[in-house]
């Protein structure tokens, strides 16, 4: 039993090393680097739960891989599909559903690196 115990704290502290030096980039796939970016500037973001309705309805658009929100600036991130659009139209209409009001819609490089929530 305690050969056991031995194998698997060595295995622990064998592994544990090479996870925390894993590269967050590497969690990155590899279709992100052909993704579309949008901005969106949302009226009336005010808590979390504002955020978590709107990620809701935008996540159902086809296309949608991820939602970022960041409730201090009113700006809602969107990474689409390499090949997927969105127009503003469909994300007004998102946005409509969720109960806030779409103020532009624009594409930008990438996804912010931190947002604040």
């Amino acid at each position: 039993m305690k050969a056991i115990a031995h194998a698997f704290v060595l295995a622990a502290a064998l592994w544990l090393p090479m996870a925390a030096n894993a590269s967050p980039a590497a969690a990155v796939p590899a279709a992100a680097a052909h993704s579309t970016y949008y901005q969106l500037q949302v009226e009336g973001l005010a808590c979390p739960f504002c955020a978590y309705g709107i990620e809701k309805k935008l996540h159902a658009i086809k296309g949608v891989e991820q939602v970022q929100t960041d409730i201090a600036s009113g700006s809602v991130y969107i990474r689409m599909s390499a090949g997927a659009a969105l127009d503003e139209a469909t994300a007004s209409q998102a946005v409509t559903a969720a109960g806030f009001h779409l103020k532009s819609l624009k594409p930008t490089s990438d996804m912010p690196s931190n947002p604040e929530d």
